[in-house]
């Protein structure tokens, strides 16, 4: 079957690896899993991932109604703020509120009263290495740092949320960072009845120390007395998900280009955003060239790779893991088309599950 690119594509049997890995830490630490929709929502995937997670995390009031209706088990709201006019249906969609500051709970005490609720805390301290992404960076806003404050408001709350954890591949830092905040937030742990940890753990990565991370997390809420949660985004569907492009044209201008029909200023904005390349596998050869987007960006540049050919127009290129925080951050710069959406059965055969044109673009504008 030729599609048409470009076009990401799912490969179940990549994202089933991943799922396994998750189901194994659900099964040895006791902690849930809730899929963080802020890095990967595309729904078409829920069914096959819904029985290796216990339900979906969110960052806004669309994440939480699209997590509810599609995905189900237990949904939880988190937002850096929450606004008058959609609290109301945020709390009707969530199984647990988690609010971001003092503040927040305060003013929707009344309106989430009938619902599990949360907090978020800020350790100050983090494993990113962006201060773009560093929710422990100077002046944060990212919840609440003191901890005789919360103390007064533990009457009203069951539990928090601590999201500290960016890209970490290291177990060894998870656990010291983790050391750190039983230190500091130990006294109102002990108060609680579920603790989220966020998400940004790298534990479904290769060679990740699984066993030893889940008796971590066992100890962890055992001395503490909580139900744990772990809010996997990437790790849910790392290497999971390619991103199919065409040549477009070539040429040589001091270095051997090739344009392609995709761009990353739409396509996967986080290389952009973080100034970071694509991958390509198996990125070997001795014919080297810079990948470029065709929008009209100039800095719109997948990266530098090898190949075992000369490109030529129509060959067809692999961008690999393009899921997490790709998919969701698709845009319409340059009217430059979406890619259409695939995904590879468990049998190996592909279906398209969604395409988009100009009625899409039309109407995302008026």
């Amino acid at each position: 079957m030729t599609i048409q690119t470009p076009y990401y594509l799912i490969d179940k049997a990549s994202l089933l690896r991943n799922m396994e890995k998750i189901a194994t830490v659900r099964e040895k630490s006791g902690a849930k899993a809730l899929l963080a929709l802020k890095c990967f929502a595309t729904w078409s995937v829920f069914d096959f991932m819904r029985p290796y997670m216990d339900g979906t995390t969110s960052s806004s009031l669309y994440e939480v109604r699209l997590g509810h209706e599609k995905f189900g088990g237990e949904t939880h709201a988190y937002s850096v703020a929450y606004a008058d006019y959609e609290i109301d249906e945020v709390v009707s969609h969530a199984d647990k509120i988690i609010f971001n500051t003092i503040g927040q709970l305060e003013r929707f005490e009344e309106q989430a009263a009938n619902i599990v609720r949360g907090l978020r805390l800020n350790p100050g301290i983090s494993s990113s290495s962006f201060d773009l992404a560093d929710p422990a960076r100077p002046f944060s806003r990212l919840g609440e740092w003191d901890a005789e404050r919360v103390e007064k408001v533990m009457d009203r709350i069951s539990g928090f949320m601590i999201h500290n954890n960016c890209e970490n591949t290291d177990f060894s830092l998870f656990d010291r960072m983790l050391g750190q905040i039983e230190e500091k937030f130990g006294a109102l742990l002990k108060r609680a009845e579920w603790v989220s940890l966020g998400g940004g753990i790298h534990f479904t990565g290769k060679d990740y120390p699984l066993d030893a991370f889940c008796e971590r997390l066992r100890i962890f809420a055992d001395r503490f007395g909580v139900q744990v949660y772990l809010e996997p985004g990437e790790a849910a569907i790392t290497k999971s998900t390619t991103l199919e492009v065409s040549v477009l044209d070539t040429l040589f201008n001091g270095k051997q280009l090739a344009i392609v029909d995709s761009s990353i200023e739409a396509h996967m904005l986080d290389l952009l955003i973080y100034r970071e390349n694509a991958k390509v596998s198996p990125d070997e050869g001795p014919h080297r060239y810079m990948l470029c987007g065709k929008s009209c960006l100039a800095g719109d540049i997948f990266g530098e790779f090898d190949f075992p050919a000369a490109l030529k127009t129509g060959d067809r290129i692999s961008i690999q893991d393009a899921a997490g925080y790709t998919m969701v951050k698709k845009n319409w710069f340059n009217g430059v088309n979406m890619p259409a959406i695939a995904i590879r059965e468990l049998d190996g055969s592909v279906k398209v599950v969604r395409e988009f044109d100009f009625t899409d673009y039309e109407q995302s504008l008026s």
